[in-house]
């Protein structure tokens, strides 16, 4: 009878396992690795390979399986969307063990240009948020010719290293608080050894309103074990503040976006709740010169695509409309 009951038990978690592969699969399509620059790249691939190509970006602490209901609506339409693992996170890699472990965001923005080149990918549609979305902006303003269309959660991210020597009034600064903890070697100690319970509270207050499941933040935590996780999140958000370098051969592309160039291409901006008073727009509208409109998602905190994945793939869909 025990045997029996073992056999059975084994026979379930294989099916369950299996199911969940599956499940992943059919979500985001099938992961993928290639050399892109100085990144050997993990990521998803769905949909037709003669689509019009979205590239899905996600933010921290956040990973792909943010687009895991976006990216079936978007095959769906006929689009080939793929989703990359940032520098830093799941399946990612640095090629050498001698290349800098740099966060700053012209590096991450060449970084899915490099992709696009290493996939044969002239243009396509790119979409974000967090991270994903200022690494979306960069490349717009940097490299037009390469972006057919834009989504930006919460608008206009360009880092300007002059602008955040400013300081915000007390709320705002309070929002941030997590970025100076990473400023000094007790918070960034503090984050290699308790990631995964640091992330969760990130998700928690940046997504008050979002009740997940521990099973929906676990599948996004295991790409927090990338061995070079912490030192790229450190590095980014020292870079912001000024407490950290960059590499030199990022600083003329750094310079060119010190200017705050505006964005030509079609440009749909997204803002929620995490945005407060920014919510309607109007703070960065003319940073949009291209065919541009502005959604405000009430009730829905910072990870809009897994939050609300419908408006997200809806934005995609209608930002491609405008090109037309």
């Amino acid at each position: 009878m025990i045997e029996k009951i073992t056999v059975s038990l084994i026979l379930m978690i294989l099916f369950n396992v299996g199911l969940a592969n599956a499940q992943q699969k059919s979500y985001l399509g099938t992961l993928k690795q290639i050399d892109a620059g100085v990144l050997n790249i993990g990521y998803t691939e769905a949909g037709p390979t003669n689509g019009t190509p979205v590239i899905l970006l996600h933010g921290w602490p956040y990973d792909i399986h943010s687009y895991n209901e976006v990216v079936p609506l978007l095959v769906s339409k006929g689009y080939r969307v793929i989703t990359p693992y940032l520098r830093g996170f799941g399946t990612t890699r640095f090629i050498s063990d001698n290349t800098m472990r740099n966060g700053q965001q012209s590096a991450v923005a060449k970084d899915i240009i490099a992709l696009m080149d290493a996939l044969k990918i002239n243009k396509a549609i790119v979409g974000g948020f967090d991270w994903g979305a200022r690494t979306a902006d960069v490349m717009a303003a940097l490299w037009p010719e390469r972006v057919k269309a834009l989504v930006s959660v919460s608008g206009y991210l360009i880092t300007n290293l002059d602008s955040n020597q400013n300081p915000l009034n007390p709320t705002a600064e309070y929002g941030w608080w997590y970025q100076y903890y990473f400023s000094t070697a007790r918070g960034e100690k503090g984050y290699g050894d308790n990631t995964y319970e640091f992330n969760k509270l990130i998700w928690k207050l940046a997504s008050p309103k979002w009740n997940f499941d521990d099973a929906t933040y676990d599948q996004t935590a295991a790409s927090f074990k990338n061995p070079d996780h912490v030192a790229i999140v450190i590095h980014n958000y020292r870079w912001r503040l000024s407490l950290a370098k960059g590499e030199t051969q990022y600083e003329d592309l750094e310079n060119r976006l010190a200017k705050r160039p505006v964005i030509t291409v079609p440009t749909i901006t997204i803002s929620s709740d995490f945005d407060g008073l920014a919510a309607d727009g109007k703070a960065y509208a003319n940073k949009f010169t291209g065919k541009y409109s502005h959604k405000i998602l009430n009730g829905i905190g910072h990870n809009v695509p897994q939050e609300a994945p419908k408006a997200f793939a809806d934005a995609i869909s209608e930002v491609d409309s405008y090109t037309k």
